[in-house]
């Protein structure tokens, strides 16, 4: 008994520091998947999802289902209407969790936190992203001007009265410069999109 005792121990501790663990994370530490189970069953801890814990009384923040999905698809990167909503720039709730992906990374089974997956190319996967720690999470989301520029290039599966809220909402807020807008754009192929509306915002700036 002691030794299940001392594994829930270093259990809680991870998870008081940590926030989110994988199961794998928790059996590195030396932490049995048999001591993970109990604790479930006791409710020491709760399962967020397959092989994904967390302790019941932990704070949850706004971007909770954002840390839930960093820890679920860790080479991906929080994106569109996703990132609009993490930096402040709409008003839009998104019920998916939206993530960019490389052409080849793993694309993980479905889960309580549901996430919508995009693939980029590698070179725009790597463009603009910034990490931020949520819930002692590390969280990889793309950058305010990235975000932006990405909303126009997928406008199709977002809508573009998504993309030009958000573009709007970046101008008033001054969250990024035209200028950074417009390098964006440029990088993602898709500046003669973006340029009329640029223009047009910041005609009377």
């Amino acid at each position: 008994m002691a030794q299940t005792r001392s594994q829930r121990g270093i259990a809680r501790d991870l998870l008081a520091a940590q926030g989110i663990l994988r199961l794998s994370e928790l059996k590195d530490a030396g932490v049995t998947a048999a001591t993970v189970s109990r604790m479930e069953r006791d409710g020491e801890v709760i399962r967020l999802a397959r092989g994904l814990y967390q302790l019941p009384d932990a704070k949850l923040s706004a971007n909770h289902s954002l840390a839930e999905a960093a820890k679920r698809l860790p080479k991906g990167v929080v994106c569109l209407v996703s990132a609009l909503a993490f930096h402040g720039l709409t008003d839009q709730l998104p019920r998916k969790v939206w993530m960019a992906i490389g052409r080849n990374d793993w694309t993980p089974k479905p889960g309580d936190v549901p996430i919508r997956v995009l693939r980029f190319s590698n070179d725009l996967l790597m463009e603009g992203v910034e990490s931020h720690v949520i819930e002692g999470v590390s969280v990889k989301v793309f950058g305010v001007a990235k975000t932006v520029a990405d909303c126009f290039r997928h406008r199709g599966k977002i809508g573009l009265s998504v993309a030009l809220e958000g573009l709007q909402e970046t101008l008033r807020q001054r969250k990024a410069t035209p200028a950074e807008i417009a390098n964006a754009a440029d990088t993602g192929g898709v500046s003669t999109v973006v340029r009329p509306y640029l223009e047009a915002l910041t005609a009377n700036g």
